[in-house]
């Protein structure tokens, strides 16, 4: 055989194979996809065991996973304001077995931090939009000011002389203490927290005067009688704390909704995000799952907006929100 035929024939075989090889792609990557899935998913919480997003996390999990037919094991990855958590899932396999449940601090990060190690706006494929509820003001019970009337001129005043306790720069905690310090024209004595857990059980225990905190796991320490609540920072008071004013009841324009959403990494295959979205879309409308919401002070999201798309929108309007909110109140990212 001639040369030039047998390197005809060589350039047809290769071509075969490749084109062989694209099809074999093609067919297993959605078989791959429909088996999903394989084996135990892992959501990741950016916070410590025990703070809002960890208890949602476990609630939803428990739910998940008896449509997903695989354990839905949560693992707390805390630190840098959250960022250490949503690292580890940005770098983790897109195979839907690796999510991450986060709140508005995701959106937050890229003004807060100038080296994340990923970019907030293409390194995550949302799946579905989870909760949505106030933060609440709240202080320990020997702070001298028994109602928002008097506990607000009376932090003002006396800021340098307060310490405000927060989970890491750029987490919900801290972009309260950052909004109500710009709306006091105050600078208070700020204590960082590996998350809202922990920093909870040293308000309950006097070790620091004044939290920030969701209402999910504010509520059971306001309802037990371990610290005292001033304000909740949404339009209207809620129906579990019917006796707390808002902000704006309370002379202030803080206006603060945190909201959490599921995330995958980036090339994900669309099959298992629509499978991760359903079940979570079977858990949101679970009973149990509705009235533990309700009474952590939080809510669904309409259902209209449980879609995938919804959830992509919200999260790159909220990347520009807190970008300019925070530039406006002289914050600028840190190394």
């Amino acid at each position: 055989m001639s040369m030039t035929k047998r390197a005809a024939l060589a350039g047809l075989l290769t071509t075969s194979l490749s084109a062989f090889g694209l099809l074999t792609a093609g067919l297993t990557a959605p078989a791959s996809a429909q088996a999903f899935p394989t084996k135990p998913i892992t959501v990741i919480v950016s916070f410590a065991a025990g703070g809002p997003s960890d208890v949602i996390a476990r609630l939803l999990g428990e739910n998940m996973s008896k449509t997903l037919g695989q354990p839905v094991v949560v693992e707390n990855v805390a630190g840098a304001g959250g960022t250490a958590g949503a690292k580890r899932v940005a770098a983790a396999d897109p195979d839907g077995h690796t999510i991450l449940i986060h709140h508005l601090a995701l959106a937050a990060a890229p003004a807060l931090y100038a080296n994340l190690g990923y970019d907030t706006k293409t390194a995550f494929a949302p799946i579905g939009l989870v909760n949505t509820g106030p933060m609440v003001i709240a202080s320990k019970l020997a702070l001298p000011t028994p109602d928002a009337k008097a506990f607000f001129p009376y932090i003002k005043q006396n800021a340098e002389k307060l310490t405000i306790a927060h989970a890491g720069v750029g987490s919900n905690s801290h972009l309260c203490a950052v909004l109500m310090s710009q709306q006091l024209g105050a600078k208070f004595n700020q204590v960082a927290y590996r998350g809202t857990g922990p920093a909870m059980n040293d308000l309950v225990g006097g070790q620091i005067d004044i939290l920030c905190d969701q209402s999910t796991s504010a509520i059971p320490q306001i309802q037990g009688n371990s610290i005292r609540a001033y304000a909740v920072t949404s339009a209207q008071r809620l129906d579990v704390l019917p006796s707390t004013p808002t902000m704006t009841e309370a002379g202030s324009k803080l206006d603060m909704t945190i909201w959490h959403g599921l995330y995958a990494p980036k090339g994900t295959p669309a099959p298992v995000l629509d499978k991760l979205n359903g079940a979570l879309r079977v858990a949101l409308k679970d009973g149990a799952v509705i009235e533990k919401f309700k009474a952590f002070g939080t809510s669904t999201f309409p259902e209209a907006d449980w879609t995938r798309d919804a959830h992509a929108k919200l999260f790159a309007a909220e990347v520009d929100k807190w970008a300019q909110s925070l530039a406006a109140a002289g914050v600028k990212p840190q190394g």
